[in-house]
C-alpha cells in the first residue's frame, strides 16, 4: 500500500455517537458528542471530550456529574439536533423524557436504550476541549437490549459517526480474543 500524509487532525475511523445529558442551572439539557469512549476498567470510568465553550461543559463543572446516553438509529433527527442548537439559546429539556438515576443531577434520556450514569472524575483541560474523564455509577438499559446481562449491539442499534456522516452497525465480522488464535507467523 502506498502511503500519502495528511497532516494531523484529530482523526479515529468510526466513534460512537452520544448524548451528553447535564443538569445546567437546574435544567436537563443533552449535547450531541462523538469523542466518547471507555476510559478504565476498574473502576469503570468513561470520557468524553467537550468543546469549552459548550453549555453542557457547565452543567459537568457544576454539579461534577453528567450522563452518556446511547442513542439507535431511530432518533438520529433528534439527535443530531442536539448537536446543531445550544441549550444557552433554546431549551432541549423537552426533545427526551428525562429521568434520575443514583446521582440526582445527570439527566438520563428515557428514549435511548442504553444511559450510563457517571459521576466526575477528573477534567484534562486539552487545548479547545476539555476531557471529562466520568466514574460510572449505573448503566441503565432497557431490558429489551439486553442479553445475558449485557448490552447487545444488534438490539440497541447504536448510532455510529465518521466524518460528519453517520452509519449504522453492520454484520459481525469476527469474535474478539478468538479471532487471532488462527494467526500463523509467515
Amino acid at each position: 500500500m502506498e502511503k500519502i500524509t495528511l497532516g494531523p487532525m484529530p482523526y479515529m475511523s468510526v466513534m460512537p455517537t452520544v448524548l451528553v445529558g447535564a443538569h445546567v442551572r437546574g435544567t436537563p439539557n443533552y449535547m450531541t458528542a462523538a469523542w466518547a469512549m471507555v476510559a478504565c476498567m476498574a473502576p469503570p470510568m468513561v470520557c468524553v471530550a467537550i468543546n469549552k465553550a459548550r453549555y453542557t461543559a457547565q452543567g459537568i463543572e457544576e454539579n461534577k456529574t453528567f450522563s452518556l446516553n446511547i442513542p439507535s438509529t431511530q432518533q438520529i433527527v433528534e439527535t443530531d439536533y442536539c448537536g446543531l442548537v445550544s441549550g444557552a439559546h433554546e431549551d432541549k429539556a423537552g426533545i427526551f423524557r428525562s429521568f434520575y438515576g443514583k446521582l440526582k443531577t445527570a439527566p438520563l434520556a428515557e428514549e435511548c436504550p442504553v444511559n450510563i450514569e457517571c459521576k466526575l472524575f477528573n477534567s484534562v483541560d486539552c487545548g479547545s476541549h476539555h476531557v471529562h474523564i466520568g466514574e460510572v455509577v449505573e448503566i441503565h438499559a432497557d431490558k429489551s437490549c439486553v442479553i445475558d446481562g449485557k448490552p447487545d449491539i444488534t438490539k440497541i442499534h447504536p448510532i455510529v459517526y465518521a466524518q460528519a456522516t453517520y452509519f449504522e452497525v453492520g454484520k459481525q465480522a469476527d469474535k474478539a480474543f478468538s479471532a487471532g488464535k488462527r494467526y500463523r507467523k509467515k
